[in-house]
């Protein structure tokens, strides 16, 4: 096993997105180190995919906007396996309040999580993929990033743009060491987290309003767009953010 890969899923244990990049990348092939803040679900989520992998998937608990954690986990992961190949950025959080009203806390908590987060574990994991002059990184960004599609998210779409900068960024200064940074923008993923927030007409006005495809985005739709930039398919890919909306936000 020592010459398996490694994977890093953030948010793993979550609604829905973390879990099936995580599935997604035990289907792949990855030794895929699973982290959240919720202990319960990372052990359910790790016994299911040492099932699927036929192989450890280990877990660990870590708040990503705690720098000092990130850096520790990240480099117990790489002592442990000799290895991190590949970092998914999936972790995130929103409040819905208006700019006049927004208070500080709401405005810190976000850009701790959604952005500082993302470049604390891009931080810790780059040195290691450099050493090996390879690597893959796939930041969960969102469509929020280049418009507004909630009133009163200031705070998570400024994160989000910032992720997309980031992963510019990044990938400026990686890809000679062979590592690539991609980002991606889903717009609205079906999850359950989501079914218990909205109602059911909600989802059906988005459909006969706004779907291109006629059905709502699943979070197996982003795991597959991640397992194909992680993969050696997207080897001329870096720089990146790809819309993930059904044709309800294009981008050029």
């Amino acid at each position: 096993m020592a010459d398996k890969k490694t994977a890093i899923v953030t948010a793993a244990a979550g609604a829905g997105i973390g879990a099936a990049i995580a599935r997604q990348l035990a289907v792949d092939g990855y030794r895929v180190i699973i982290t959240d803040i919720h202990e319960g679900r990372m052990i359910k989520l790790s016994e299911e995919l040492s099932r699927v992998a036929d192989a450890e998937c280990p877990w660990y608990r870590l708040d990503v906007s705690d720098h000092a954690a990130v850096e520790s986990v990240f480099n117990e992961v790489a002592g442990t396996y000799g290895r991190i190949d590949a970092l998914v950025n999936n972790a995130g959080w929103s409040k819905i309040e208006p700019v006049a009203e927004m208070s500080l806390e709401t405005w810190k908590k976000c850009l701790d999580i959604d952005l500082t987060g993302t470049f604390s574990c891009m931080r810790f994991a780059l040195p290691h993929m450099r050493a090996a002059k390879s690597g893959a990184i796939v930041n969960i960004s969102s469509i929020s990033g280049w418009e507004m599609t909630t009133e009163h998210g200031a705070a998570y779409s400024a994160a989000k743009a910032g992720v997309m900068a980031l992963t510019r960024v990044a990938a400026a200064e990686n890809g000679r060491a062979g590592i690539r940074v991609n980002a991606i923008a889903p717009g609205l993923i079906y999850n359950d987290f989501l079914r218990r927030i909205y109602p059911d007409a909600f989802f059906d006005s988005y459909l006969e309003k706004k779907s291109v495809l006629d059905r709502l985005g699943s979070p197996d739709d982003v795991a597959h767009l991640t397992s194909f930039l992680l993969s050696d398919k997207a080897g001329y890919i870096t720089g990146e953010t790809y819309g993930l909306s059904g044709g309800v936000h294009p981008h050029a």
